[in-house]
């Protein structure tokens, strides 16, 4: 039984997609995630604990997994996985992303320096030490402008300023945001800095693509068809396949191939994010790793002769080093709500769920959040309530099918209420 290493995060939704896949296909998955080494397979999966910011202690893992096993191929969910599993595949002499690129494209910061380096359309932009005086700052900088964080994903941290005074309140948002416990505990030296750029206007696009030893393959242009203009960034619908004309969709997929070269991406799968507006294409960000989620939920792929099969398999079938290049998206249009939070506090139920079902084309509704769980909505959230997933003749079907389940839910969050502390007592009440 041939064996493939998959490293993920214990938040991570998709590793139980990949286990369905690995059963139909015959393969065992070797799992690396990042949990307590102290507790002795509670989830009965044997997973390897890993760690992400020490590489050589987790390579040493996995190498010594190896030897129990040869191990044929290697994937990461996720972005933080990404550099660890290009260490990894090093290592066991397997084809994948080098460590270099997928660290590069971890890093905003350098992503921005090598697409320049490469001539490729990028904003202007700068980096600041978080500790840095954001009035100071603000005299410096472009507006509307944006700032990020180095390395985090899903549009975490990710604030507009359009003027002075927003600036400085972004900036001490994000500030805060980076000293989150969840956050400090990632050990990242890059989320010491902060990214300012100029905001880019115009449409959002979603490419999913296999780099194949330097060539890739593009599987889906999706259309992101809520306007993502801030002061927060947060992602809620993919339809595939693209409204955007043929050219424009040709410029899309130019500007990816000259991405993916410029941060050195050449083996595995890439997600990318970029921006379309009359000054060219401006490719956000090229992540060494497949859509995130349950996202991948939204694509399922054939290769013109068995009928269609879930998108992890196809990334199995590439991990193990099978020709997948006939391999093509199914021919129906498709879609995938990501539902967001509408404000903090604690979650305790949702109506609707079966009327939404019910709507025409859609095909799963699933409820990700838990009764009691305490939400936290974008910029310093990082999850969402859940997905809804569509596919019926065309993109603006499935769009309209999404948007009409998301109507269907009602969702009860109770406000929280902080705790007073009590008032001092006099020496003469006591």
């Amino acid at each position: 039984m041939k064996r493939v290493l998959l490293l993920a995060t214990t938040t991570g939704y998709q590793t139980r997609s990949f286990d369905e896949a690995a059963v139909r296909l015959g393969v065992e998955l070797v799992f690396g995630l990042d949990r307590c080494r102290q507790l002795d397979n509670p989830w009965g999966d044997r997973a390897l604990a890993v760690r992400y910011y020490d590489d050589p202690r987790s390579v040493d893992a996995i190498v010594s997994a190896a030897r129990d096993g040869a191990i044929s191929g290697v994937l990461a969910l996720g972005d933080r996985p990404t550099v660890l599993a290009a260490r990894a595949a090093r290592v066991l002499g397997l084809p994948f992303h080098s460590p270099e690129s997928a660290a590069a494209s971890r890093n905003k910061l350098v992503t921005r320096e090598r697409l320049r380096g490469a001539g490729l359309p990028v904003p202007w932009f700068a980096a600041a030490d978080a500790a840095a005086d954001p009035h100071i700052l603000a005299r410096q900088v472009p507006f509307p402008c944006v700032v990020k964080p180095l390395a985090l994903s899903g549009s975490r941290g990710v604030i507009r300023a359009n003027g002075a005074a927003a600036f400085v309140a972004a900036f001490e948002r994000l500030r805060r945001i980076l000293q989150a416990p969840d956050v400090r505990t990632m050990k990242d030296p890059a989320l010491q800095e902060i990214l300012v750029e100029r905001f880019i206007p115009g449409v959002e696009f979603a490419v999913e693509g296999l780099m194949h030893h330097g060539t890739l393959q593009v599987l889906a242009v999706f259309d992101k068809p809520e306007p993502l203009d801030g002061p927060f960034f947060e992602e809620t619908m993919y339809v595939t396949p693209s409204a955007a004309a043929a050219q424009t969709q040709q410029r899309i997929t130019d500007a990816i191939v000259g991405a993916c070269a410029a941060l050195g991406l050449r083996h595995g799968p890439v997600h990318a994010e970029c921006r379309v507006n009359p000054d060219g294409v401006f490719v956000l960000e090229v992540a060494a790793r497949p859509i995130g989620g349950l996202c991948a939920r939204a694509l399922r792929m054939t290769d013109g002769n068995a009928p269609v099969v879930p998108f992890e398999e196809l990334l199995l079938r590439h991990a193990l080093g099978e020709e997948v290049r006939g391999w093509r998206r199914e021919p129906c249009a498709s879609g995938v709500m990501m539902i967001p939070i509408p404000r903090g506090g604690v979650y305790r139920g949702v109506r609707g769920e079966d009327r939404a079902r019910a709507v025409r084309l859609v095909e799963e509704v699933l409820i990700t959040a838990k009764p009691d769980q305490h939400l936290v909505p974008l910029p310093e959230g990082a999850s969402y309530l859940g997905f809804a997933f569509a596919r019926g003749d065309s993109g603006r079907e499935v769009l309209n099918a999404l948007r009409e389940a998301h109507g269907h839910l009602a969702f009860q969050i109770d406000r929280e209420w902080p705790i007073a502390a009590p008032a001092p007592v006099s020496p003469a009440e006591r």
